[in-house]
């Protein structure tokens, strides 16, 4: 529920951007005029309690992307935030990109560590086709709130139509993050430290976790998908030393969910 309400904040946020740029002069006008999509979806998934914990719980999330109508995308994946495409000519796509984050409360394994707010991270993304059955994505977002660090995410996703309305894909992750991110949710100074019984843990920046994604997705209508998929990731570097992982996580996490969305074209 909480995924629900935040799409209509989101959305103003994107429309008013545009608005913005409209209002600059002729030439952005005419970039905002024609044709544009909104994909909105939700994908529930079974996943770790928290990053880097072990026990496993049923979560949701929304999936939502805009952009100016173009070459239909030969590939979209779940893992793909929230996206406001700048450039799409079919081969390259780049612009901009968000991500929600919901709170991190101190309970249980998490006792006597300080709460992590919600907030989100803001960026951009860039993807194109290596050959036609390949798509490469990288995001840069910094934090909003939740934590000041930067975060980066590459993924390449092999795709195969096993039949006109089925498709099966998968391929590698890698992820980097900032010494502020690490330290937001994987840090444990001196007073965190005395009241969870955790050892002390001071974290820089560097390579965060890599692994490996899958899915199969099935075209229900031609605005309309759905898919199952299951990821893996091995956290690594200072996630993996974090004495939050050693002592009370695993550095293995996985997970596996359902997701569905629907296309909208508008003209503006």
């Amino acid at each position: 529920m909480r995924s629900v309400r935040t799409i209509p904040v989101v959305l103003a946020t994107f429309m008013l951007g545009t608005c913005g740029v409209a209002e600059a002069g002729d030439g952005a006008l005419g970039w905002v005029s024609g044709d544009w999509y909104l994909t909105l979806g939700a994908t529930g998934m079974v996943a770790p309690n928290f990053e880097g914990g072990k026990r496993y719980l049923l979560s949701a999330s929304p999936i939502i992307s805009l952009g100016k109508a173009g070459p239909q995308a030969r590939f979209v994946s779940r893992n793909d935030n929230i996206s406001l495409a700048l450039i799409d000519d079919g081969g390259v796509r780049a612009g901009l990109t968000g991500k929600f984050l919901f709170s991190r409360s101190s309970d249980d394994e998490l006792k006597g560590l300080a709460p992590v707010r919600w907030g989100g991270e803001a960026g951009g993304f860039f993807e194109f086709y290596p050959t036609d059955w390949l798509r490469a994505r990288a995001e840069l977002r910094h934090g909003i709130r939740a934590h000041n660090g930067f975060v980066a995410d590459i993924a390449a996703d092999a795709f195969y139509d096993v039949t006109p309305t089925v498709r099966i894909s998968g391929g590698p992750r890698v992820s980097f993050a900032s010494a502020n991110y690490f330290d937001a949710y994987y840090g444990v100074n001196a007073a965190e430290a005395a009241a969870s019984g955790l050892s002390e843990y001071h974290p820089g920046g560097g390579l965060k976790s890599t692994g490996l994604g899958g899915a199969i997705t099935w075209k229900v209508t031609d605005p309309m998908t759905a898919s199952l998929f299951g990821e893996y990731s091995r956290l690594m570097g200072p996630a993996a030393a974090s004495s939050l992982v050693r002592e009370r996580g695993d550095r293995n996490q996985f997970t596996i969910g359902v997701s569905t969305t629907y296309r909208f074209d508008f003209t503006m």
